[in-house]
């Protein structure tokens, strides 16, 4: 069966195209058969770092041509990558971990080849946000993924002062020797902010610590293992109270309006004659009908 749907994905890789291929982020059971038909049919592979990605693919016994495209050579080397397209080849773009053009490479040339008119096909698979978001316990149906949060403190800062009200969940990449004074930066705004830290996602010593900045700190303290390898932060949103945050004014319109009006109409009514937040008013009028 396995072998059926091998042979289907490489059946279906079209020449002229460029396939943004997803690699594993850790464990290398975790790249796909889509992803190792294509890394087979490729006539040139893109690679960030070409000798991790020789590892990879020698892992799996795959001979590519390796070419290396890094973020300082990507607007050069996409003329050479448009030129073996309108030969007719099949290009792969790969990362050293991960999908390319999400904070890694690829973006450039990505553009460029769409401008030439070339197909850009992605080839899904291990991601480092959505792996930490589906273990985090967060409820809402929406996030913010910012990348690599600022090396600076007052950049940080400035930044965390932003999302203080969010009431959606906060994705960010964080560097080993920056994650101390991050909590630390952390303190004044999220004192109370539940905060997950997703450490070496599936690797051999993945974590996952979870609890206020104060709580966390304890813990990378406590273990200095903690403060190494990958390391992405999950900040939930902000958790605003109902009924008892809201002026009776606020209130009294809102209950007006929901008797005559649908709920959400109403809170998007009532938010506009109160200045109160629509979600607030909306959650309000929802726990009168429970």
């Amino acid at each position: 069966m396995m072998q059926k749907h091998f042979q289907k994905a490489l059946d279906s890789i079209q020449n002229s195209t460029l396939y943004i291929v997803a690699t594993p982020i850790g464990n290398l059971a975790d790249i796909t058969l889509r992803a190792l038909a294509v890394l087979q049919a490729a006539d040139v592979v893109c690679a960030e770092d070409t000798r991790v990605s020789a590892q990879l693919l020698a892992a799996y016994g795959i001979q590519a041509k390796l070419l290396s495209v890094r973020e300082h050579n990507e607007q050069q080397m996409a003329d050479k990558i448009i030129t073996a397209l309108a030969e007719g080849k099949r290009v792969a773009q790969i990362s050293d971990a991960g999908t390319p053009a999400v904070c890694d490479p690829g973006a450039k040339l990505v553009a460029r080849v769409r401008e030439a008119g070339f197909a850009v096909v992605p080839v899904v698979g291990a991601s480092a946000v959505m792996g930490a978001l589906s273990v985090a316990g967060v409820s809402e149906p929406h996030f913010y993924f910012h990348g690599f949060l600022p090396p600076k403190s007052g950049e940080r800062v400035k930044l965390f002062e932003q999302w203080q009200n969010a009431d959606y969940p906060i994705i960010a990449f964080e560097t080993p020797h920056r994650i101390v004074a991050t909590l630390d930066d952390m303190e004044n705004t999220f004192p109370n902010r539940t905060i997950m830290l997703a450490r070496e996602i599936t690797k051999t010593f993945e974590t996952f610590l979870e609890g206020t900045v104060s709580e966390l700190r304890e813990q990378l303290a406590a273990d200095s293992n903690q403060s190494r390898g990958e390391m992405v932060l999950v900040i939930h949103a902000n958790v605003v109270e109902k009924s008892d945050t809201l002026p009776e004014t606020a209130q009294n319109v809102m209950k007006i309006l929901s008797a005559e009006l649908p709920t959400k109409q109403a809170a998007e009514l009532a938010a506009k004659i109160t200045g109160e937040s629509k979600k607030t008013l909306y959650d309000l009028a929802i726990s009168w009908k429970k």
